[in-house]
């Protein structure tokens, strides 16, 4: 009987709050154990920061990746995303760093996404980078790291370019491609563009552009996530469902929606799954099927154990600027600022705050950073002077 492998993507980067959605590191995890438990054998990973914005936090990721393993019996396969923050969406050298930061500091980590072309997210919205650059970076990442990369395929150039990166040694086979449908500025979400996709990856592995060893999965965005879920079981494919993608389960018959979790889609999943005649591939299984090595849970977890999150700070920070003594700071990104910004020490800045309040400063408390045990650090002055951001800290 064949098995299927049930992706669930949790949070996403974009799905609006006040949908129910984990955005903590505690209730991702709580969530993955949950689908797991229903019959996903893989998570898809991304983090939201304080104000609940997609965020690319190597902490959040460890914190999140450490917290689904200390669930003993859980051996689902962890995906952890390379984008979703568009604050480093820009293609900068700190930007690209910043997406990478995570698999490259954190263990644990089993598959990572390759987006292996750029787009416009429609109007106005953006532009989806992946540069060359970026993408060599992430394959050689990912072969570094043994992270086997997930090609997430919003149209046909991405499927040849793939090929490409597998022609020169950037990723290796067997390769496994999620089919990303209904995203705007990529494929609909239909049984006929899915079928495209897939006749599109046959006629490349025919012409050896694509190597033979080759799996896929599919979802659709919105409305078309049952039809691409269908057809992706018909024609022998992996399914992805959750959140990320899709926030409606369906209708009563008044016409009112019913609101979905990521725990009911994954058992629709599972129930579909089994009512083509298939079976739901556990994690073992999924893995065999990926050429992913067997999870060592006591190893993963001493690894865990071993990273430290002021080590992860650094490693954040170490990105972000370099210092050139104790009074010289060169950013690696633009920040506040036309002109660049000034910093200041105050052995009390608590007390500076309010002092500069009642004289009618006011502060961008956005920018606040804080201690563990919450006691303001960091904070910059609302506004430019002179063309110059202030930033106070704590001495």
């Amino acid at each position: 009987m064949a098995k299927t492998i049930i992706t669930a993507a949790l949070t996403g980067a974009v799905t609006p709050a006040g949908y129910d959605i984990p955005e903590t590191p505690e209730q991702i995890a709580k969530c993955a154990y949950e689908c797991w438990q229903a019959g996903a054998s893989v998570v898809h990973l991304h983090m939201r920061d304080d104000n609940g914005a997609g965020v690319m936090d190597p902490v959040k990721f460890y914190e999140t990746v450490k917290a689904i393993r200390a669930y003993k019996d859980c051996d689902v396969i962890v995906n952890c995303t390379s984008s979703g923050d568009n604050r480093v969406a820009d293609d900068s050298p700190y930007g690209n760093a910043m997406r990478l930061l995570h698999h490259k500091h954190i263990p644990g980590i089993e598959m990572g996404t390759f987006d292996a072309s750029s787009f416009n997210w429609g109007i106005p919205g953006g532009v989806f980078h992946n540069s060359p650059k970026f993408l060599c970076d992430a394959g050689n990442l990912y072969l570094e790291k043994d992270i086997k990369p997930e090609f997430e395929i919003f149209d046909f150039g991405a499927l040849r370019a793939v090929g490409i990166y597998w022609k020169k040694g950037f990723v290796k086979a067997p390769l496994h491609f999620q089919f990303c449908l209904g995203v705007v500025g990529g494929m609909d979400a239909t049984p006929y563009d899915l079928q495209l996709l897939i006749n599109e990856m046959h006629k490349l592995q025919a012409e050896g552009k694509l190597p033979a060893e080759c799996t896929w999965s599919a979802f659709g965005i919105g409305k078309g996530h049952l039809p691409v879920m269908f057809a992706a079981l018909a024609n022998e494919g992996h399914i992805r469902v959750g959140m990320e993608d899709n926030v409606v389960y369906g209708r009563n018959p008044d016409g009112s929606k019913i609101m979905a979790t990521n725990l009911m889609l994954v058992q629709r999943a599972a129930n579909a799954v089994k009512a083509f005649g298939n079976e739901v591939a556990t994690p073992a299984e999924a893995r065999e099927m990926l050429g992913l090595k067997p999870l060592d849970h006591e190893a993963v977890c001493a690894a865990l154990d071993a990273v430290k999150v002021e080590d992860l700070e650094k490693a954040k920070q170490g990105v972000k600027d370099e210092f050139g003594g104790p009074y010289f700071e060169c950013m690696k990104a633009p920040f506040l600022g036309t002109n660049g910004h000034i910093a200041m020490r105050t052995p009390d800045l608590a007390a500076a705050v309010e002092e500069l309040k009642e004289k009618g400063f006011s502060f961008n408390m956005d920018t606040a950073a804080y201690t563990d045990e919450g006691k303001i650090k960091n904070v910059y002055l609302d506004g430019e002077f002179g063309g110059f951001a202030i930033h106070i800290m704590q001495k």
